[in-house]
């Protein structure tokens, strides 16, 4: 392992379908980010992933809001501020990598909103250390933690109306994704009254898959069917599995009440490494 950390950062990047993998430390990670096929302008969303000197992995998702003014600035504000944190650590976690985070966050929502143009951005991370996961978001950006058999171990609840609705109960995930509100979002990086929620620790087992995603994602898929393309073989495969069918989804129109959204895409997944094979 390097002495300091390694970083993958990409702030307004147009993938082809088959997207980056890499290995960090003890996992492999799948990040895919693009324009949505609507838009002329720029992508707005950013992701990043850390790996820390101890092993320890810090990724995260960053969704500018859309149709505010300098929404792309927002979301490369934040990852700026973060990545600038993790470099402040020197690549160790027991130096206050966390409080770095919330920090980091804080000062990237005051030069949000120094902007004066009222922009926004989403927040989805994840700190993993000793194979414990905790989530920290901010926004309709979600995580999702999934084991092997499909189990979801973790899904974040969006801030906002709709997503308070669907987890008091009150609409079903179908409702949610044709309601007039869905993409009313309550919580955003650069809001005056902003909130940060930090999830518990979730331990994370050999085969389970870590998902960060902008609300492209969610938008577009069920769960359901998320978590079934977890199921289907290898890390890669389900990258470009949930591209595919996110982009036949936003292409629509929707058949069948399917959701249909065109917006920017932007995820990462990530799994556990498996063993090396060494030669007898």
């Amino acid at each position: 392992m390097a002495d300091g950390p390694e970083c993958e950062v990409y702030v307004g990047h147009d993938m082809d379908g088959s997207g980056v993998v890499r290995e960090l430390g003890e996992y492999v990670v799948a990040i895919y980010s693009a324009r949505s096929p609507q838009r002329d302008g720029p992508n707005e969303d950013a992701a990043a992933a850390f790996c820390l000197a101890n092993g320890s992995v810090l990724l995260l998702v960053a969704d500018g809001m859309g149709g505010m003014p300098q929404g792309g600035t927002a979301s490369a504000l934040l990852v700026g501020a973060v990545h600038d944190a993790v470099l402040d650590t020197g690549g160790e976690a027991d130096r206050g990598l966390r409080e770095g985070l919330i920090d980091a966050i804080d000062r990237a929502s005051e030069r949000i909103q120094a902007l004066g143009v009222g922009a926004g951005s989403t927040l989805a991370a994840v700190e993993i250390n000793d194979h414990t996961v905790r989530s920290c978001h901010v926004g309709d950006s979600m995580i999702l933690v999934v084991g092997n058999r499909g189990r979801i171990k973790q899904q974040t609840v969006s801030h906002s109306p709709v997503g308070y609705a669907v987890e008091a109960g009150l609409l079903n995930e179908d409702d949610a994704l044709h309601h007039d509100d869905r993409n009313v979002v309550s919580n955003m990086v650069g809001f005056p009254n902003m909130r940060i929620e930090i999830g518990p620790a979730v331990p994370l087992a050999p085969h389970d898959t870590v998902l960060l995603a902008s609300d492209g994602l969610f938008d577009n898929l069920y769960i359901e069917e998320i978590v079934e393309y977890f199921r289907r073989g290898r890390i890669e495969r389900a990258m470009k599995d949930l591209v595919a069918a996110c982009r036949r989804r936003m292409d629509g129109p929707a058949a069948g009440g399917q959701p249909c959204k065109p917006d920017d895409l932007t995820f990462i997944l990530l799994r556990r490494r498996p063993p090396r094979r060494t030669r007898k």
